[in-house]
Parts: structure tokens; C-alpha cells; sequence
């Protein structure tokens, strides 16, 4: 994997991202944001992430869902609509922050888990000498989750299956790697498509967001020179 690319003749280090797509997504936005004088030249991290999120906030449009969209997604997805649902899980955290070698972590967290799924009565003990979180003091303990406790591509992880035990797969985060492991679910009770009405009008809203998010980044790819990396529907989430 390149760890520098570029973008309109831009060289963009990839090292510092989770990977050379969000790189240059980010590249491509923090240029269109300069372009509408949005963003000053040499602007700094945290003008830039407010220039492009006010970049998209004039150039992306998300359509509103209607009742009827609202009550077709829930039909589908009555799991993710229940009072009470839990999981008991631990995980062990490798994080990535600006400046991290990802290559590097995200190859010390494949053999440590490689290593416990093959010896899970490990978890404790790695978890107490490698993850970045501070559970790790707790051998990775996390107690009682619901939905909405953490970020959504750990919710993902946690919720949408069945298994117990160590996950086979790592789960990536804008905090880094993790291996996590599922100790206990508890199924809940399901709740009336009434009492979740905006929740589901809001996971809807969200996800045309990414969907509008994702075409337009696939427009400015389309117009620029990438040396060094492929956009496609892939290249979410777009903002670090």
C-alpha cells in the first residue's frame, strides 16, 4: 500500500489516514473548499474540517425520507428496534492518530488476532498489555452496551449477528483497530414502529446522507488527476 499519493499534483501522506482513500477524499474536499473560498491557503486541521463540512452543507442535498420509507425500513429491521437489547463485550484497542504508521498497527492487531483466536483465554492478558484504551486496565471490559452506546461501525460489530467469542475479523473505527469479543446477549423486547419513528426517520436521513456524500466524491474524483489511489463507492466515511 502507498503511503503518499497525489491529488491535482497535491502529494497527500496516506500513513497518517486509516487509508489511502480517506487520504484523498479529504484532499479532494479541503481543495474544493479553497476553490469557493471557503478555506484560506495554509489554513490549519481545525479550520479545515469546518470549511468542508460548510462546504457540505451547501453542495450536498439529502432528501428528507417520507412515513411511508420510515415504515418499509423498520419492517425490515426489527432487530435493530428493541428496549432492553444488550451485549457483554471486551475488546482490545490499536489506535490510530495523526503521525501513526497504520500499515504497522493494523499488522500488530491481525496477529494478535490471529493469536487469540486460536488461544482466546488470552484476551485478558493482551488486553491488558496492548490496547490503547483504557480498559485495558480491565482485561478489555467494556460491560453493558446498547445500541447508541458507541460509534457506528462498533454498533455494527456488536449487534448485527449472533456469534459468541472472539469476532473473527478486525473492527475498524476512527479510533483504530479492534478486536473485540462477545460475551453475552441479551435479546430485549421489541419496540412499536411509534415509539422509534424518529429514530428510524434519522438512521434513514443519515444514511442518504452517505449515499449523497459518496456520489459527490465521486464527481470531484471524476474531474481531478489521482495518482496513487482509486475512488469509488468505497471511499466513506469522507470526514475524519
Amino acid at each position: 500500500m502507498p503511503e503518499s499519493i497525489t491529488v491535482n499534483g497535491i502529494a497527500v501522506d496516506a500513513a497518517d489516514w486509516p487509508s489511502p482513500q480517506l487520504a484523498a477524499v479529504h484532499e479532494l474536499l479541503r481543495q474544493r473548499a479553497q476553490a469557493l473560498q471557503l478555506l484560506a491557503e495554509g489554513a490549519d486541521a481545525q479550520a479545515t474540517t469546518e470549511a468542508i463540512e460548510q462546504l457540505l452543507a451547501r453542495e450536498v442535498g439529502v432528501p428528507e425520507p417520507t412515513p411511508a420509507e420510515c415504515r418499509r425500513w423498520y419492517d425490515a429491521h426489527l432487530p435493530r428496534y428493541r428496549n432492553g437489547e444488550l451485549v457483554h463485550a471486551r475488546h482490545i484497542l490499536f489506535q490510530v492518530t495523526p503521525g501513526t504508521p497504520v500499515p504497522a498497527v493494523r499488522a500488530q492487531a491481525e496477529r494478535t488476532l490471529k493469536e487469540l483466536m486460536a488461544q482466546p483465554e488470552l484476551f485478558e492478558q493482551r488486553a491488558r498489555s496492548q490496547s490503547n484504551c483504557p480498559s485495558g486496565a480491565q482485561g478489555g471490559q467494556l460491560g453493558q452496551l446498547q445500541r447508541g452506546a458507541t460509534v457506528p461501525e462498533f454498533e455494527q460489530a456488536l449487534f448485527n449477528g449472533v456469534q459468541l467469542g472472539v469476532l473473527p475479523g478486525l473492527v475498524n473505527t476512527r479510533y483504530g483497530f479492534h478486536i473485540v469479543a462477545v460475551d453475552q446477549r441479551v435479546p430485549g423486547e421489541q419496540l412499536p414502529f411509534e415509539a422509534v419513528r424518529e429514530r428510524v426517520a434519522a438512521e434513514l436521513r443519515n444514511a442518504a446522507e452517505r449515499r449523497a456524500l459518496g456520489q459527490y466524491v465521486r464527481v470531484l474524483a471524476g474531474q481531478a488527476e489521482l495518482d496513487g489511489v482509486a475512488l469509488d463507492a468505497a471511499a466513506s466515511p469522507l470526514v475524519q
